[in-house]
């Protein structure tokens, strides 16, 4: 039996990512998610989900991965939020494309 079985399940997309989902991601994945930490399901409309889960005390959050949340991720300044409410959607804001183009070809 999972032992987070009676934990309440929420899959969150980027436009509804909150401050402490965000920071909980961060802390839980400091070095980035790879391909082990990536979960696969389909959901209602039978399209195919991946996300990365990230536990509370009485949720189990799915967060849908997306360029936009590794960009968010690994930009990510706590200080950033500070104005919010750890539970406001409207704190994180969607990276510029502009600002998502990685110039870095000599990072492989």
């Amino acid at each position: 039996m999972d032992k987070n079985a009676h934990l309440k399940k929420v899959i969150v997309d980027f436009k509804k990512l909150t401050p402490e989902v965000l920071k909980l991601l961060v802390e839980r994945y400091p070095d980035g998610y790879d391909d082990r930490n990536i979960i696969s399901f389909k959901n209602a409309q039978g399209e195919r989900i991946e996300a990365v889960e990230v536990l509370t005390e009485d949720t189990k959050y799915l967060v849908k991965i997306s360029a936009k949340l590794e960009y968010t991720m690994e930009n990510y300044d706590e200080d950033d939020y500070e104005d919010f409410d750890d539970d406001d959607p409207d704190a994180i804001m969607e990276p510029d494309p502009k600002d998502m183009v990685d110039g870095d070809e000599d990072d492989d």
